[in-house]
C-alpha cells in the first residue's frame, strides 16, 4: 500500500470516531448540542481529506463502485452535517432535533459505515 493510501486509511479512522461522536451524541439527545455539531464537522472534514489521499493514491482511479459509494455515503454526511448547521443557526444550540432530520442523520451515518466497511474489505481481499 503506498504512503497516499496508508495516510488516507489512517485519516479515516479518524472521520469514523469524528462521525461516531457526532452521530450517537445526537440519536440519544436528540438535540442539536456543540460537541453534535463540532464532531459531525471534523468527521466531514477528515473524510474529505482521507477521500483525496484515497484518489490520488488508487490506481484504478475514482470510478469505482466502492469510490461510487463511497462519495454517496459522503455526500449523505455532507448533508446532514448542513442540514443540522442550518437548524443551529435557525433554532439555536440545544435545539431539538426533528424526527425526519433525526432518521436521515442515522440512515446517513449506516451508509457511512457500510461505505467505510466494504473499503475495509477490498483492501482485505485484495
Amino acid at each position: 500500500m503506498n504512503i497516499y493510501l496508508q495516510t488516507g486509511t489512517i485519516i479515516v479512522f479518524f472521520a469514523l470516531a469524528a462521525y461516531s461522536i457526532g452521530i450517537i451524541t445526537e440519536q440519544r439527545t436528540k438535540k442539536i448540542s456543540l460537541l453534535v455539531i463540532l464532531f459531525l464537522t471534523l468527521g466531514i472534514l477528515l473524510d474529505i481529506t482521507a477521500t483525496a489521499f484515497m484518489i490520488i493514491g488508487s490506481n484504478k482511479g475514482g470510478f469505482t463502485l466502492h469510490g461510487l459509494i463511497g462519495y454517496s455515503s459522503l455526500l449523505g454526511m455532507l448533508t446532514d452535517t448542513l442540514l443540522m448547521w442550518r437548524l443551529l443557526f435557525k433554532s439555536g444550540i440545544n435545539a431539538t432535533v426533528p424526527n425526519p432530520l433525526h432518521k436521515f442523520s442515522r440512515y446517513a451515518y449506516l451508509w457511512w459505515v457500510i461505505a467505510f466497511v466494504t473499503g475495509g474489505l477490498l483492501v482485505m481481499f485484495n
